[in-house]
């Protein structure tokens, strides 16, 4: 089971916009760089990733989960290689954890939130996963499947 962050801009798709979108959630769509592209392409049913507002916020505030793998985008041109995942809304954080609390712990100090700060689809061990819930209020197993 991989773990995994995904950033929207709130103000184009909030974490609020992803509850709304209920059980049948959406896609993931406008990546358009080619290793955000492979971290899609490995997302795997089930798998949760962390929802992260950036720009504003820039917090991760929910978790979110694949509900279908890797499609074309349908917003590609056609013969372009973009793809999209599909996903639902399982729980905010109680408490959103900021990027600067992130920077702040060492024990986050190699998670890609910090060193490929600019990537929008980002793997999250499961050391961090766990270390990112608890701080924002998740406790145990919570947001794992």
């Amino acid at each position: 089971m991989a773990y995994w962050l995904v950033k929207s801009e709130p103000f184009k798709w909030s974490w609020d916009d992803q509850v709304k979108a209920g059980a049948k959630g959406t896609h993931w769509d406008g990546v358009r760089n080619h290793l955000a592209k492979l971290n899609l392409m490995a997302m795997r049913l089930g798998e949760r990733a962390f929802f992260y507002h950036s720009n504003e916020g820039k917090e991760i505030v929910g978790v979110v989960e694949v509900i279908r793998e890797a499609y074309p985008d349908p917003a590609a041109a056609p013969g372009e290689p973009w793809v999209v995942v599909d996903f639902k809304a399982v729980e905010p954080l109680p408490r959103p954890v900021s990027l600067a609390e992130v920077k702040a712990d060492p024990r986050l100090s190699k998670m890609a939130l910090v060193t490929s700060m600019r990537l929008s689809v980002q793997p999250v061990t499961e050391a961090e996963w766990d270390v990112v819930c608890a701080l924002g209020g998740l406790g145990g197993l919570a947001g794992k499947p």
